[in-house]
């Protein structure tokens, strides 16, 4: 029977299956390679897409605050003009006042009374003048007390003049010019009432 020496056969077949096996190692080491650069892509991809997505909501966020803050500066300029409005109005509505308290406090003083100085603060007048007495400066609070468009007379100050001078007395009050409101009801209610008459010493 004929001998048959496989070895040479053997040692191809290692050789191939050695080959395969590095082919096959090959080929898994460029799939893990491929797959590692895929998630790598897909990952930096993911990244870079919230990364835009932050930035888009920053200048969106940063935008938005602008505008807040335009608004917030619109309503301060609303309320200034609103309150320059309201001061405007009101001015308007107490500049035939002021026309009214002159001729009232004309009317108000009892003869023998020369008033000096007025001057008004807000509400608030400041009168100063002279008297013949003080009989006549507590006339003149009676009236101011009665008035329709003066209220709260507050006498501060009364002295008699020196005998170099004309004589009398000199006085310094205080009194409040009544609201609008009030004078308009008061106004109102004397249109259907005889006026109170003031007394003149």
């Amino acid at each position: 029977m004929p001998r048959i020496n496989l070895l040479p056969w053997r040692e191809a077949e290692r050789k191939r299956k050695r080959q395969e096996f590095y082919l096959s190692l090959g080929a898994a080491l460029a799939t893990a390679g491929l797959i590692t650069l895929l998630g790598y892509w897909q990952m930096s991809s993911s990244i870079q897409h919230q990364r835009d997505r932050n930035d888009y909501l920053a200048r969106e966020i940063a935008a938005l605050d602008k505008q807040i803050e335009e608004i917030n500066g619109l309503d301060a300029q609303k309320r200034r003009l609103l309150a320059r409005m309201e001061i405007i109005e009101t001015l308007q509505r107490s500049r035939p006042e002021i026309v009214h308290v002159f001729d009232e406090v004309v009317r108000l003083l009892p003869e023998g009374v020369y008033l000096t100085y007025l001057k008004q603060s807000g509400t608030r007048f400041e009168i100063r003048g002279i008297a013949q007495s003080s009989t006549r400066v507590s006339s003149f609070m009676r009236n101011i007390d009665a008035s329709q468009w003066l209220s709260e007379p507050t006498l501060q100050i009364v002295q008699t003049r020196s005998a170099g001078t004309a004589g009398g007395s000199e006085f310094t009050m205080f009194a409040k010019q009544r609201s609008q409101a009030t004078a308009g009801d008061d106004t109102g209610e004397a249109a259907g009432k005889p006026r109170k008459k003031v007394a003149a010493k």
